[in-house]
């Protein structure tokens, strides 16, 4: 009977899905949008996300090292955050706004905290502001670089979509779905961050509870606030254009900076939309996701609080 019964600790349920797999998957996940910003902006874009990448890895290997820590490089979680800044970064960017967003991200944001799953904050966002903060003319310069391979080296010209929008100007959302406008190189096509986000989906890694709360609550916003009403062509225009479709599928959908509740999530996707709304309509950027997904970031903790389930025999009362 002892060698048919074996008594250890939990948990008693495994499975294969690790840590590594899961960033795998999503580092496959971002290649459309990452090989659509490299066609469309030229060889200068694949050198920004090659430096974020090197540099990231290159960081935590380095502190971990020195600070006798397992090296933890190998679970792909600094690839990814390397990855998710440079397509946060407009592709004329020079190689060191790269190397200190890439330092900041590992080093501040994700190691000081204690590392992955520690971070109270999404280490490629929280840098991404923090260079807009410190480089805005470099960081807001979305000047197509020279030797683009994409027809958008000879069509598009001028401010960002959004800002044009912003600004009272005409802009036709198809090219934002599509990709050929300016922007940062990875939120240029919503189509190919679709595509991306459809692996999540079919890989299991996200659900639609997050991403679908967030983008329809900041339609929602848009179409009450924005002083459009229902021009649809408005609204798709604020759906396909900037950080939105990036930041809902990929970066408001991380594991370590969202509740873990159901209804907290819920909750969570609704305020993210409605500060981007905030941020966007009546701020003066025409952008918003990164500092809307930061500061719903820091709310998580109350989130869960007030949206965690009452212990069995509690009696209805928290602790």
């Amino acid at each position: 009977m002892s060698e048919l019964l074996h008594v250890s600790s939990s948990p008693h349920v495994r499975d294969k899905v690790n840590t590594s797999n899961i960033m795998l998957t999503v580092l496959i996940a971002l290649l459309p949008s990452a090989l659509f910003g490299v066609y469309h902006f030229g060889p200068h874009a694949l050198m920004l996300i090659l430096m974020c990448i090197i540099w990231c890895v290159a960081t935590e290997a380095v502190y971990e090292t020195i600070v006798h820590k397992k090296l933890t490089i190998r679970d792909c979680s600094a690839a990814v955050t390397g990855l998710l800044l440079a397509l946060n970064l407009p592709p004329n960017a020079p190689w060191w706004i790269a190397a200190i967003g890439s330092v900041f991200a590992i080093l501040v944001v994700k190691q000081l905290f204690g590392g992955l799953g520690q971070n109270i904050m999404n280490p490629a966002l929280a840098a991404r502001c923090f260079l807009l903060i410190s480089f805005t003319g470099r960081m807001t310069d979305f000047a197509v670089p020279k030797g683009a391979w994409g027809a958008v080296a000879d069509t598009v010209s001028g401010a960002t979509p959004l800002a044009a929008l912003k600004a009272g100007e005409s802009v036709n959302w198809v090219d934002l779905f599509f990709g050929n406008i300016q922007g940062t190189i990875g939120e240029t096509s919503a189509l190919a961050i679709l595509i991306g986000a459809v692996i999540l989906l079919a890989r299991g890694v996200i659900d639609l509870r997050i991403p679908l709360t967030y983008i329809g609550s900041f339609a929602i916003f848009v179409l009450l606030f924005g002083g459009h009403g229902f021009d649809m062509n408005y609204l798709l225009c604020h759906l396909f254009g900037g950080g939105l479709m990036l930041g809902a599928w990929f970066m408001a959908t991380d594991y370590v900076t969202t509740p873990i509740t159901k209804k907290g999530q819920l909750v969570y996707g609704v305020c993210l939309g409605i500060f981007t709304g905030l941020f966007r309509i009546f701020g003066g950027s025409a952008e918003g996701v990164s500092y809307a997904i930061i500061f719903c970031n820091l709310l998580v903790p109350i989130i869960e609080r007030f949206t965690m389930p009452v212990a069995f025999g509690k009696g209805g009362k928290r602790a």
